[in-house]
């Protein structure tokens, strides 16, 4: 048994209803749905379907709800004048005439779910209806196929007065769902199926009912009817003249709203009360349990055909639908309705939906995909025409051939504009979340040279290209993937990567046949110094992840660029000199290159947040209390400016619409609102908004997150964020809102590409303190001044964020190098913690460690070499000695256990640090630790040997050495492989002597670490080599002397915190 809503109800036979479980995701669906079919910048009329064809599933505004609804189309009205249809609302259970230009296609998105209402029917019961012999003076109660007007006038108001509704579903079919119905009144629950029976509306079908069935009544039981009222006892009539009296006959299609016209229900429910004696009540009891069951059961066994019925067609249907039948709809056949119901009811049922897809699909077209904007900002000296798909992309055959393997399936809506102004040679700015992605702007930029650059000569040689990246590691990535591109034959591509040793530039020999150089700003500027005139005919220059390479490398930056300006002065003005600037991120040190380097440039921007960015919209903080919010705002608004101003305030809840727009109308007669509930007057209101303003005019509207993006308003002067926006993406989208008002950097003269006082006011209250680091962060980025009180609560939110981290290890990059590169994106600690970082290793003095595992140039795993500790070696032989007898291997591997594991004549022991599901495979790799030597590696299943218990007692030998005072050159975050190989092959398995200058868990930090070697014979100990100096030597290290005065300030702050705590 379950819950139900019965929504209406045309007769026993035909009830809408929905389940209780089903209203919060429909609502979300409905207010989506007319959220987009309002949007009013959308073009409704690419929307229209091409034809209407009976039993399609379409969205129709109904102007009951003044809405768009989901309905499914039953029937097509044509005059010489319009096209109509009458639809059937799938989400409401109602009727409608819809003219066709209110018929459009539905969404796939929007029939993710299925239709809201369904059909049901109540099971095994059969109408019956009073025919009166008034010659006679007798009452015939007789099978019908059509249930009495009187039957469904009470079965709604049962419904009506019922304070509860279940069903249990007897059968289901693809027309509807058969059901026992039961309501509860004043506690008493009760089945509707005998209710009906009970009060000779219906009769429980059966062959023997079907094949003979007639009762005479005496003239008691005609008075016993005489409450039924006249209309109701008019005699059965021809078919033909069902329509002329249907406006006397009690409509069948009753709404459960329309109560005016019933009986009192006070009355109604004492009548009711008294008369249940034949009716089903569910109980405790023994006795009524059983009646229950036995009378449920010999339903059930009743397996009759229903009574062919051929007299009178919809006699009892909804008023308003036959009043609206054509006369082609008088002349529907049986056969013809019983499959257009078919159809419908398989539409309404999306789940036991198994039919040809194929079937009516020439004349249906869907649009394939949300044809919703995205937002994204254009500016450019020169119209720009963007491509819709890779097949009209502006990159060669093979370039598409390779990104279609690589899974780039279409491009992005950033690389829609800004391929087109890349194939064309222009000055590009790319600010976009995929601008991380080297094929976003590899694709145009190669196919721009490969047929327009590659083709002048000149006397001089060198590279033609130069693509610029923040680090090695993306220079050896892009170089992989211009392998795979098959250019290599045409531009000869060649990275540079060497250190900062002195005269190590003048090593590096430059093909002359190279046309595309890849390299680092730190080496192009030591590249320039010693091989200046291999640059002279640079025509393109790429700034990969241009934000970082400006804020780490400004000084390397500028001389780059300085050279670049010089070679297009003195170079052919023909050549097409080009600058391609890519970012995920805005930073200011842009704007100076665009306007100093960049003439007539295309600026493409697809993130909200950073094209406000961009635009240097004013950000200004309220700190308010929540309960003043309202008098807050009303007090800071100008309703009266020098300059017309347009200001938008933004809530998350209609109910705050409905409070701001109260505050504010009241002291301004331009004020305007809309909301979820106000969607069809979103064209009043924007028509309203979209009105030139004079001076002293000041506009306000108040509106919510989920209604801004239908109403594509763009000339904001100001957003006032009464509510926090929830995300980064939702409050860009805010800003978007004045994107006209935006200054404009690709026009040349200056005075007109300032913004136009544009301004984004937030009010924060103790509401948002979960929001507060993260628009800190952003608000870092701008001039905006920040209130001490907000940063001091800021810095309390980090430190006690910082506190929960008690289950992540200390940061890595912190240890190495003392400092973390990102601690708010970083996952690790970066406090320390007394009870984890406490140590027993030695945090002083001279030490002798073996590094076993270099992880990188810097930091090592390995043994502290202690004279009176043999324990080691002495497990280590014996393991040696007990697997040469047997090797038992494990036969179950579980988490955290300890094995062994052989590597060439070595055993070692390792701990099992995660396990994937074999899925049947005999074969497969599990995750461990050598907890001897510090690595971690991935071994065969079949590798793992039985670790006896007495090797379980020794602790494990391996610790984390870090050797302080080194960091990586160049700005670089990580140790370049080069270095970390040439350490690797010099210092594993070596013992080297080293001085402990702190220690912290497991970590020891060295300074300095060399090699001893002893002169046999003699008590002299010569130093082979520091490891430190041969980091510096390799030219890819600088020296780092705060390494460790930073470590040891944040452990003595953390032990004056945990001081005054105490």
């Amino acid at each position: 048994m379950f819950g139900i809503s019965i929504v209406k109800v045309d007769n026993p036979s035909c009830l809408w209803g929905r389940g209780d479980t089903q209203t919060e995701p429909h609502y979300h669906n409905m207010l989506q749905m007319n959220l987009f079919y309002q949007d009013v910048t959308q073009d409704l009329q690419k929307l229209k379907p091409k034809t209407l064809v009976e039993g399609m599933v379409c969205v129709v505004y109904w102007p009951v709800k003044k809405s768009w609804c989901r309905a499914v189309v039953e029937r097509i009205i044509t005059d010489s004048v319009s096209c109509k249809a009458r639809c059937l609302l799938v989400d409401y259970g109602e009727r409608d005439i819809v003219p066709s230009d209110q018929i459009c296609v539905a969404m796939e998105k929007f029939l993710a779910l299925p239709f809201l209402v369904k059909r049901f029917q109540l099971a095994n019961i059969k109408p019956m209806t009073l025919q009166v012999f008034f010659d006679e003076k007798k009452a015939v109660l007789t099978p019908s196929s059509q249930w009495d007007s009187s039957a469904t006038l009470h079965l709604h108001k049962l419904l009506q007065v019922s304070t509860q509704t279940e069903a249990m579903l007897i059968e289901s079919t693809p027309d509807s769902d058969s059901i026992e119905l039961y309501v509860t009144l004043d506690g008493l629950k009760f089945c509707v199926n005998d209710d009906l029976v009970a009060r000779k509306y219906a009769y429980y079908s059966s062959k023997a009912a079907d094949s003979s069935f007639e009762t005479e009544m005496d003239p008691v039981t005609i008075q016993s009817f005489s409450l039924i009222s006249s209309e109701i006892l008019t005699p059965e009539l021809p078919h033909r003249d069902i329509e002329s009296v249907a406006e006397l006959i009690t409509p069948s299609s009753v709404s459960l709203v329309s109560a005016q016209q019933h009986n009192n229900t006070r009355t109604y429910k004492r009548d009711l009360q008294s008369e249940f004696s034949a009716v089903r009540f569910p109980s405790n009891t023994i006795s009524n349990k059983a009646l229950e069951v036995s009378v449920a059961e010999s339903r059930r066994q009743i397996k009759a055909e229903e009574m062919k019925n051929n007299q009178t067609e919809h006699a009892n249907e909804d008023t308003s639908s036959v009043l609206a039948q054509s006369a082609a709809d008088k002349e529907l056949s049986r056969g013809e309705m019983d499959l257009a119901c078919s159809r419908l009811m398989e539409w309404l049922n999306l789940e036991r939906l198994n039919v040809d897809t194929d079937a009516d699909a020439a004349d249906i077209v869907l649009p394939p995909n949300d044809p919703s904007k995205p937002i994204i900002l254009v500016h450019s000296a020169f119209p720009v025409e963007p491509c819709s798909s890779l097949d009209d992309a502006p990159i060669t055959d093979t370039l598409r051939r390779l990104l279609r393997r690589r899974q780039y399936a279409s491009p992005t809506p950033s690389d829609c504009y800004s391929w087109s102004a890349v194939a064309r040679g222009c000055h590009t700015v790319v600010i976009s979340q995929n601008a991380l992605e080297p094929l976003s702007y590899l694709a145009p930029l190669l196919t721009h040279i490969l047929l327009n650059s590659i083709t002048l000569h000149h006397s001089t040689s060198g590279p033609i290209a130069v693509l610029l990246c923040p680090g090695w590691e993306k220079v050896q990535a892009i170089c992989d993937l211009l392998e795979m591109t098959k250019v290599a034959q045409a531009l000869h591509p060649f990275s540079v990567d060497h250190g900062v040793i002195k005269d190590e530039a003048k090593q590096v020999k430059i093909p002359d046949n190279c046309l595309l150089l890849l390299t680092t700003p730190f080496s192009l500027v030591r590249l320039l110094s010693t091989h200046c005139f291999r640059f002279q005919r640079i025509y393109h220059m790429v700034l990969d992840e241009a934000d970082r390479l400006l804020s780490v490398a400004p000084e390397q930056m500028a001389t780059i660029l300085q050279h670049f300006s010089k070679v297009i002065s003195s170079e052919n003005a023909s050549c097409p000199q080009q600058l391609v600037v890519t970012a995920k991120k805005w930073s200011d040190h842009m704007e100076g290159l665009i306007v100093n380097h960049m003439p007539c440039p295309s600026i493409i921007i697809s993130i909200p947040e950073e094209a406000a960015l961009y635009a240097n919209v004013q950000q200004v903080m309220v700190m308010t209390q929540q309960s003043n919010k309202i008098s807050v705002l009303s007090g800071m608004l100008d309703l009266n400016p020098e300059v017309g101003q347009k200001t938008l305030i933004i809530t998350n809840s209609c109910q705050e619409v409905e409070d701001v727009f109260k505050a504010v109308s009241s002291k301004s007669a331009f004020c305007l609102k809309t909301h979820e509930g106000l969607t069809h007057k979103f064209d009043f209101v924007i028509q309203q908004w979209r009105k030139d303003v004079g001076p002293s005019t000041h506009v306000v509207l108040v509106t919510t997150n989920e209604c801004l993006k239908s109403l594509g308003i763009r000339d904001a002067t100001c957003v006032v964020h009464y509510d926090f926006p929830s995300s980064p993406k939702l409050f860009g989208r805010r800003l978007f809102c004045m994107v006209e008002n935006f200054r404009n950097l690709s026009e040349q003269e200056l005075n007109k590409s300032t913004s136009k006082g544009i301004k984004s006011v937030l009010l924060i209250s103790e509401k948002n303190a979960h929001h507060v680091v993260g628009v800190l962060r952003y608000l870092r980025r701008t001039s905006t001044p920040l209130p001490p009180q907000l940063l001091s609560f800021a810095e309390k939110l980090s430190s006690t964020r910082e506190d929960l981290k008690t289950n992540r290890p200390l940061c890595s990059h912190l240890k190495s190098f003392g400092s973390c590169r990102d601690s708010y994106l970083c996952p690790d600690r970066h406090h320390f913690i007394p009870q984890l970082d406490s140590s027993v290793l030695p945090a002083s003095g001279v030490i002798e460690v073996v590094p076993l595992y270099i992880k990188t140039a810097s930091v090592f795993y390995g043994r502290i070499l202690r004279k009176e500790d043999k324990d080691y070696d002495t497990m280590c032989s014996e393991m040696v000695s007990f697997y040469s007898d047997k090797k038992p291997g494990a036969k179950e591997l579980l988490i955290d256990k300890l094995y062994a594991v052989q590597e060439e004549d070595s055993f070692y022991r390792v701990k099992i640090l995660s396990v994937p599901d074999p899925g049947g495979r005999l074969f497969f790799s599990v995750l461990v630790r050598f907890i001897d030597v510090g690595k971690e590696k991935e071994v065969k299943s079949h590798q793992f040997l039985v670790l006896p218990e007495c090797f379980h007692s020794l602790p494990a030998q391996a610790v984390e050495l870090v050797v302080c005072r080194v960091k990586p050159a160049d700005a670089e975050t990580d140790w370049h492989p080069k270095v970390t190989r040439l350490i690797s092959q010099k210092i594993r398995g070596l013992p080297h002597r080293a001085q402990a200058v702190l220690s912290l868990g497991n970590t020891v930090f060295l300074d300095p670490m060399v090699r001893v070697t002893t002169i046999p014979g003699l008590k002299t100990f010569i130093n082979e080599y520091n490891v430190q100096l041969d980091i510096l030597n390799s030219g890819m290290g600088v020296a780092n002397p705060g390494h460790i005065d930073l470590l040891k300030t944040l452990c003595q702050e953390t032990h004056q915190t945990s001081d005054n705590n105490n």
